[in-house]
Parts: structure tokens; sequence; C-alpha cells
């Protein structure tokens, strides 16, 4: 007979359901996404300061992104716990999603690095539209764009849970295939 452990047992890999981070992350990896970037704007820091910077463009790259409802129109995007958007999410509601293509590749490499230079630098050559709902940036050559507006907060372990309704849904480029994000790499279909 096998006996299993109490899940209040801590195993030998410190969870204690008995999966390493290592190991959950190795099998998540074997699991395509698709690449978007997430953006919003900043509100000013000292608003009555002719002297302060205005809004700021806020963005990173997000893999865990899904559609949760038709009826209402839904989306759901998972933050780290404490990052910058996350952050800023939980001050104002409201943000944009652009879905990557293939040939956008360096756009989510900008956005994912860690200890990056500041976002203003960051959206200085890519081209895009302000959301007419939002005013976040929307990637010029995105395969869709949405803008969004936070009903739902929810705590999920390291990460939070941002359902957002949708106020606007486009498809402003119907050329090139995803990108998508398998075994730690951005890669494309074919």
């Amino acid at each position: 007979m096998l006996k299993t452990p109490s899940p209040t047992t801590p195993l030998p890999s410190g969870h204690a359901e008995g999966v390493s981070n290592d190991e959950f992350r190795a099998a998540m990896s074997r699991l395509a996404a698709g690449v978007v970037l997430v953006t919003a704007q900043e509100p000013p820091l000292a608003p009555d300061d002719p002297e302060a910077p205005g809004v700021e463009d806020v963005g990173m790259t997000a893999t865990a992104f899904m559609s949760v409802s038709l009826d209402p129109p839904l989306v759901l995007v998972s933050l780290r716990e404490g990052a910058r958007m996350d952050d800023l999410l939980a001050e104002q509601p409201l943000w944009a999603v652009s879905v990557l293509t293939e040939s956008q590749r360096h756009i989510a490499g900008r956005f994912a690095m860690k200890g990056r230079i500041s976002d203003r630098l960051l959206f200085e050559d890519i081209p895009y539209v302000r959301g007419e709902a939002t005013g976040a940036p929307l990637v010029g050559g995105a395969l869709a764009t949405l803008e969004c507006r936070t009903e739902q907060r929810v705590a999920a372990g390291d990460h939070t849970l941002v359902i957002g309704r949708v106020l606007t849904a486009r498809v402003p480029s119907a050329e090139g295939g995803p990108l998508l994000y398998f075994r730690g790499r951005y890669r494309q279909l074919g």
C-alpha cells in the first residue's frame, strides 16, 4: 500500500503539495501562450506642480492573459504581486492590451527585461496610438487591441489576477501570426 503524505505535511521539495518551483516552472513552460503588451498611464505625481512630469506611460509583457466572458466581455491578466503594473492598476482602473505579432518579439523582450530603463525610453521608437477610452498606448501593427476597465482584483499566491471589462476591441492588423512563448523562449507558429 502506498502511503500518501497528508496535505499539511511539507514534503522535501518545500511545498505541502510536493511540487517544487523548478518542477512547476518546467511543467508550465510546456504550455504555449500568446504574448501581449499591457499598458496604462500613470497619473502625474504632483499634478499641481507645472515643473513635474505629466502622465507616464507604463508597459509590461504578459503571457498569462485570457478571455473570461463574452457577456459581459471580460478578460484576465495575471500580474506579479508588487510589480509596477500591479501597483498602478491598484490605483487606477484603465488599461490596454496589444496582442503582439511574431515580428514584434523585440517589443516583448524590451518590456520583459528585469532592471530595465524607464518606460518612457522603452516607448520612444515604438509606433503606437492612444486608446480613446483609456489613453493608454496601443501598439501599431498588433494583431488586436483591447481597452479595459478593472472590474475585480483577486489575490492568487504571488500574483494578482486583474479582471477587466473590455471597453473597446479592434483588429487593426491581419498580417502575420501571433507571437508565442514556449519553453522559456519567444516562438512563432509553423
